[in-house]
């Protein structure tokens, strides 16, 4: 019977340091591109910023100045005056509160449904709902029109709220996903304590789900804030604009003079990015981890 002698290797210093020289050499090449796409993506925020403090003449200057030779923070009041800030933004709040309440809600209740809930048909509308995020918007938006005229929402909010209460398909898909990934022995141990289906969604699942309906939050407020395409066909009023339509106002072709002022624009817009901006500052860490349910493999139960 033959024995093997297993021998150890010793490494040598120089293939430690190499070990060592390339790992740093790694790492420096890493910070380099992560880097390089950063400034990529800050330069036309701070671009933006610069422009916004800057006089109108001062914009134009060739070479352009990157940083302003005199500050004009008064930009930041006259350019929201001209549009009325104050009542647009106002506008715009309420809108973007409810549109995402209701489509928050809707899809957190109907991806409840189809994840713990048995019916005939169940992944029939689920494969429904997923198939549905592949039709563009602007398909329905002719008929959509006619139906609200008819109905007397023309030149009201409803048209940008009430929709928003029968689900998102993309938050329902997501609900759906990260309610798969929850075990439904939770749900057993709450039917035996006498549990029904209400009180399982409000007491377990959205304490457990808060990942994912942060994340819709989220999206769900920065696609109504940021909506121009459905204010502009369904608004008629300039006291019930949002501030997506004032700030076209801003531009040239809209506001009837021979040249846009950037200053003020560029102030106003910075204004407007404010809120959806600390909404995912502060809501971060909860919008990583809810868009991992994207990856969470589904399970039918």
């Amino acid at each position: 019977m033959s024995l093997s002698i297993n021998k150890t290797r010793q490494v040598t210093p120089e293939a430690k340091r190499a070990v060592r020289y390339d790992k740093i050499t790694g790492n420096i090449i890493w910070y380099i591109v992560v880097i390089g796409l950063s400034a990529a993506m800050l330069l036309p925020l701070l671009w933006m910023i610069t422009v916004a403090l800057k006089s109108n003449s001062d914009i134009y200057h060739i070479p352009p100045e990157f940083w302003p030779k005199e500050f004009h923070f008064e930009n930041f009041i006259l350019g929201p005056a001209s549009i009325n800030f104050a009542r647009l933004f106002s506008n715009t709040v309420i809108v973007s509160v409810l549109s995402t309440s209701g489509s928050v809600i809707s899809s957190m209740l109907v991806g409840y449904g189809l994840s713990r809930i048995r019916f005939p048909g169940r992944k029939l509308w689920f494969y429904l709902f997923v198939g549905s995020m592949m039709l563009p918007g602007i398909v329905g938006l002719i008929p959509l029109f006619h139906m609200y005229s008819d109905l007397g929402w023309y030149d009201t909010w409803l048209p940008l709220i009430v929709p928003s209460f029968l689900g998102n398909p993309l938050f329902i898909f997501l609900a759906r996903q990260y309610y798969m990934s929850i075990p439904t022995s939770l749900d057993e141990a709450a039917r035996l304590d006498g549990a029904n289906h209400w009180t399982i969604f409000t007491q377990i699942m959205i304490p457990l789900t808060r990942p994912v309906w942060i994340t819709m939050i989220i999206m769900a407020f920065t696609l109504s804030w940021n909506d121009y395409l459905n204010p502009l066909v369904y608004l008629y009023s300039d006291d019930k604009w949002t501030l997506s339509l004032g700030m076209a106002t801003l531009s040239g072709a809209f506001a009837g003079v021979a040249t846009t002022k950037w200053n003020l624009y560029m102030a106003s817009n910075l204004l407007y990015m404010l809120p959806p901006l600390i909404i995912f500052f502060f809501a971060q860490r909860y919008f990583m981890q809810g868009l991992g349910a994207l990856g969470t493999s589904a399970r039918d139960k």
